[in-house]
């Protein structure tokens, strides 16, 4: 076997490598399972004793030698290859600069930092709802326009028995995440619920189908229109500066009685009035109120005893008047002209 051994080194030394073909027949030649090198170690036990441990030496020294000239060539090939590409290695790599998030993750990041100070928690919850979350409990009415077709995506329940096709949906608001809350938990009740919503709208420079919302909701004892206003000129003040002013006009929600809107004043022209702002000086944002008795009731909440507020806005148009953009739909479309504006804003 000795002398074997040393034939084997002899033609392994001399084996020609050229290229990547010549390389792996090399590999199976002398370093594959079934290759010389591999069958000699199978005849291994046939050596006398006294032998074993020079012969045991040479097989682990030529596989040794082998495998180093095995990966010494791949190495060199490989080098070769990248160097015949045209590929310059001693160039600088490409100077990619630094992401940003996106302006809805940081108005959102934003507007949660506000409310927190002024202890509101953070709840989330489905998007995919039920009938009775995003209507019924809300004080929605049966033959409410936004229940239909129109406004809402449904989704066909997918059982083995037969179900109302109009009991499972997309939700419109997270005020089902205000439902779930006001069901698990008991008042004292201060939270804010952001979320991705859906409404079966045109796609348009106003309006997506998909939009983001954040509502809040504070129900306690002796909870009044007041406090609501309070807490809403903090957060505009918080958000567009201290200058800013609101007003708040009766509106009409199923959920909220009193109902109100609340404008701020047009951070464009100060309030004198813009095409923006359509020459009022006004900007619309949310819509508030508070919480309907019989919301409280249906969720569990003695309507007597307890009394709440209720507001939400949607994200994107809070973003779109914090950075005075005119197009809602770039926001969707991931265009890093417009995303790049905001690599200052990383937080």
């Amino acid at each position: 076997m000795k002398e074997r051994i040393e034939e084997l080194r002899r033609e392994a030394e001399s084996y020609p490598i050229t290229d990547q073909e010549s390389l792996e027949q090399y590999r199976i030649i002398y370093l594959s399972k079934k290759g010389f090198i591999h069958s000699l170690f199978d005849g291994f036990r046939d050596v006398p004793a006294e032998a074993k441990k020079e012969t045991g030496l040479l097989l682990n020294n030529l596989k040794q030698f082998a495998t180093d000239r095995y990966n010494a060539s791949k190495e060199s090939l490989s080098s070769a290859e990248t160097a015949s590409s045209g590929a310059d290695l001693s160039m600088p790599s490409v100077p990619y600069g630094e992401g940003s998030r996106h302006p809805i993750s940081i108005v959102r990041k934003e507007i949660i930092d506000i409310f927190s100070r002024i202890g509101f928690t953070v709840s989330e919850g489905p998007e995919i709802e039920d009938d009775n979350h995003v209507f019924s409990m809300l004080n929605f009415p049966k033959d409410h326009p936004a229940r239909d077709m129109q406004d809402t995506f449904y989704i066909k329940k997918i059982s083995g028995e037969e179900s109302d096709p109009h009991d499972v949906l997309l939700r419109t608001h997270t005020s089902s995440v205000q439902v779930r809350v006001m069901e698990s938990q008991k008042p004292p009740i201060r939270t804010i619920s952001p979320g991705r919503v859906f409404r079966n709208e045109a796609v348009s420079a106003r309006a997506h189908c998909i939009f983001h919302q954040i509502e809040g909701l504070y129900i306690a004892e002796n909870v009044s229109f007041a406090d609501l206003r309070q807490v809403l000129l903090y957060f505009a003040r918080e958000f567009f500066g201290k200058d800013v002013s609101i007003r708040l006009r009766p509106s009409f929600f199923p959920f909220t009685e009193p109902s109100a809107e609340m404008d701020v004043s047009c951070n464009l022209c100060g309030g004198k009035g813009c095409n923006v702002c359509k020459g009022t000086g006004w900007l619309e944002l949310l819509g508030c109120g508070m919480v309907d008795p019989n919301v409280l009731e249906a969720c569990g909440i003695d309507p007597v005893r307890y009394t709440g507020y209720a507001f939400g806005m949607g994200i994107e148009r809070a973003a779109m008047l914090k950075y005075r953009v005119n197009d809602l739909r770039l926001y969707f479309e991931n265009d890093i002209r417009f995303l790049s504006q905001f690599r200052t804003e990383i937080v």
